[in-house]
């Protein structure tokens, strides 16, 4: 049977297929294409095992009409999602639909292919703005952005579905994740920045927000080790990230005008944070998946350096 990849030809999702296809699966992506690229997937395409479905998940129905009825599949990883915090800062809707009812998409997929087993990409952002460790036991839960809401109302979702249409379900929550193919984030806006201003590179905030970096290759190492050494347990919760706490942005700008070769200035915006729905700092614990038996081999700073070199090359700043 496949292995349904959801969000296939996004950031995180095309590092998955190629990973899972590397170890002789059989893969089919699904994506609508709003956010993900067809380059990303130009190796997966290489691969007969690959098939990609274009289609938009929040619309389940239409969604399993191009997967055709006799689709089957042994597991779905749902990495399907809004990944731009500020545009669903803006448009509330946004995360409703992108990230919240794809989410109910991915689960009527998981019943109509037989697959009852569920891997959810989640975040840090469910916690919301706490000044202590983050465990997996952590409560309340108080996201401060539309993103952070309705992740964990996507993973309410899964856990009820546990009683009625999944067998088991994983819920990984990780902090920044960088690298190659990037879509979002800060290391991939700033680039963005320097190609349309090679002489002045607006930072958001102080420069002093700091959080912990994973690179998207051992973010996906820790997802299939905990899939394949998590136990049985019908449920799992899972932090994913780096054994520091963390790296800042002003260390990153840095990196990014280094790289550049532009010799850029860096003008900060002031403030302590860079959007509504931004979390300056993050305090997160990564004991659990640590006593599991993994952990990364990159600090936070290590994890940024590689991935400015990766999207340097991929903005054709090498």
């Amino acid at each position: 049977m496949a292995i349904i990849v959801t969000g296939a030809a996004g950031f995180i999702g095309s590092h998955l297929v190629d990973r899972l296809l590397s170890g002789g699966h059989e893969v089919v992506g699904v994506d609508n294409m709003s956010r993900g690229v067809q380059e990303n997937l130009e190796q997966a395409f290489a691969n007969p095992a690959f098939r990609l479905v274009e289609a938009d998940l929040s619309d389940s129905d239409a969604t399993l009409a191009v997967l055709g009825p006799g689709q089957r599949a042994d597991i779905v990883w749902h990495l399907a999602a809004n990944s731009d915090i500020a545009a669903g800062v803006a448009d509330s809707r946004i995360d409703i639909r992108d990230t919240f009812l794809t989410t109910h998409g991915a689960i009527e997929i998981a019943k109509a292919t037989g697959a009852r087993r569920l891997a959810f990409a989640s975040t840090s952002a469910v916690y919301g703005d706490v000044p202590v460790p983050l465990s997996e036991t952590h409560g309340p839960m108080l996201p401060i952005s539309n993103y952070g809401a309705m992740k964990l109302a996507a993973e309410g979702l899964i856990s009820a579905a546990v009683e009625s249409a999944l067998a088991q379900a994983w819920i990984f929550r990780f902090p920044n994740v960088v690298g190659g193919r990037a879509t979002h984030g800060v290391i991939n806006d700033l680039f963005l920045k320097l190609r349309r201003d090679p002489e002045e590179l607006e930072v958001l905030g102080d420069g002093r927000q700091k959080k912990p970096y994973v690179h998207v290759s051992e973010l996906i190492d820790a997802m299939l080790f905990i899939v394949a050494h998590g136990g049985d347990d019908r449920r799992q919760v899972f932090n994913i990230g780096p054994h520091d706490d963390g790296f800042d942005v002003a260390g990153i700008a840095a990196g990014v005008v280094a790289a550049s070769k532009t010799g850029a200035r860096i003008r900060y915006t002031g403030g302590d944070r860079g959007w509504v729905g931004d979390v300056p700092r993050v305090v997160y614990s990564v004991e659990k998946i640590t006593r599991l038996g993994w952990r990364p081999t990159m600090s936070s700073e290590q994890a940024v350096g590689r991935a400015i070199e990766e999207v340097a090359a991929q903005w054709g700043f090498v």
